[in-house]
């Protein structure tokens, strides 16, 4: 199993990145996002805001996969996320996974969006994603693609984000990261980068090899 965990302050408060949660997609960032379908909402005694969406993306194989696996493998992915809205406590809570091809790859993906604590008007964002992988052989090289494709895909979501927010505000401004999270977002692109070239090398090294011929 692969895992990822990072911190981000939204320099927005909780009340809007919460109005532009609903509004994500379509974004530029996020062609990925095909279709997004709301299945079940409803509000608690608590006062508890409980939602379940069905997400449809498209799953592209990278090419050293291809070789491996079916060619009429869906390129379609469905997600799954459940979400809980606590406005007593500002926080949002998602959980979402991936509902076909789980035996293929299975992606988990926890998010919490909390009103910050060092920064009232500003809004901290905790995410957790959990890759596994249940291909005997491959299993280590798919791991190591889901995390690199993970990683780049969230750092679209959180672009997908801040053009919401743009949106919500109308005035166009964008809403960038702080420095600290930018520079942490390049070395995650460049440890993807990274762990798709060790996907490769893995991928290889366990495919089945010719046998040798002697004279």
């Amino acid at each position: 199993m692969k895992s990822f965990f990072s911190e981000t302050d939204i320099k927005s408060s909780w009340d809007h990145v919460f109005s532009a949660f609903w509004q994500r997609y379509p974004n530029p960032f996020s062609t990925h996002v095909l279709t997004e379908d709301v299945v079940y909402r409803s509000v608690t005694a608590d006062r508890r805001l409980i939602t379940r969406r069905l997400l449809t993306k498209t799953n592209r194989l990278p090419r050293w996969a291809e070789r491996f696996f079916p060619a009429n493998l869906s390129r379609s992915v469905y997600v799954l996320e459940d979400s809980v809205v606590d406005p007593g406590s500002k926080s949002l809570s998602t959980y979402t996974r991936n509902l076909n091809h789980a035996t293929l790859m299975t992606v988990t993906e926890r998010c919490v969006f909390r009103e910050s604590a060092g920064h009232p008007s500003w809004t901290q964002l905790k995410r957790e994603a959990w890759v596994t992988s249940s291909v005997f052989g491959f299993s280590r090289a798919i791991q190591e693609f889901g995390l690199a494709r993970f990683k780049s895909n969230q750092l679209k979501a959180m672009k997908g984000l801040e053009y919401a927010l743009a949106n919500l505000h109308g005035d166009g401004q964008q809403w960038p990261l702080r420095a600290s999270v930018r520079e942490a977002s390049e070395k995650a692109r460049e440890a993807a980068l990274a762990a798709t070239e060790r996907a490769k090398h893995l991928a290889s090294a366990a495919a089945p090899q010719k046998p040798q011929q002697y004279v």
